[in-house]
């Protein structure tokens, strides 16, 4: 946004000069009258809400005495402890599409005591924590597999896409989980 140069007349009053436009002709010169402010100059507005808020921030959770965030903050030198109740921003980490075999392998490498193992394959919402639950959804897909490969053998189905066969690839990896939580559960 170019400012325009104001310019004075004899009496002192402001004008904007005559301009001339692409095709050769003149713009009249343009008083201005004493007191106006231009738009691009104008201040946007601001609620008085939103300006008691910018006043009265400290970028602390609603409720929480700066005490305990001054305390918090201090607790470990040069080390910043989360405050209570302040929510945090982490980046997650795009997955990568990785082969069943190298992703079981380094999730068993990754393993600590308290981890659930979970299977390569995507599965419906989480049910890890419920082993009967995750029990009947892999005895499910297992029938599921089973199905479809009787289909494949019938001829009913000649052609199985991509997701098929991959579905039909995870069967082993689907009855080694079945037998691991039949072990786990009783």
């Amino acid at each position: 946004m170019a400012t325009t140069a104001y310019q004075h007349d004899a009496d002192g009053a402001k004008f904007i000069p005559a301009t001339q436009r692409p095709d050769g002709t003149w713009r009249k010169p343009r008083r201005i009258k004493d007191g106006y402010v231009p738009q691009e100059e104008v201040p946007l507005y601001e609620s008085k809400g939103k300006q008691f808020k910018a006043r009265q921030s400290t970028g602390l959770p609603v409720g929480l005495p700066p005490e305990i965030a001054a305390e918090a903050k201090k607790s470990k030198k040069g080390v910043i402890q989360p405050i209570p109740g302040m929510i945090i921003n982490v980046e997650k980490k795009k997955k990568k599409k990785k082969t069943g075999v190298d992703d079981a392998a380094e999730k068993l490498s990754k393993l600590t005591t308290c981890e659930i193992i979970e299977p390569s394959f995507k599965t419906a919402p989480s049910t890890t924590t419920d082993p009967a639950k995750r029990l009947k959804n892999l005895k499910k897909k297992l029938r599921d597999i089973e199905t479809l490969e009787e289909k494949i053998k019938s001829g009913s189905l000649k052609n199985p896409d991509k997701e098929q066969k991959e579905k039909i690839t995870k069967k082993s990896e689907i009855v080694k989980e079945i037998e691991l939580l039949e072990k786990n559960c009783g």
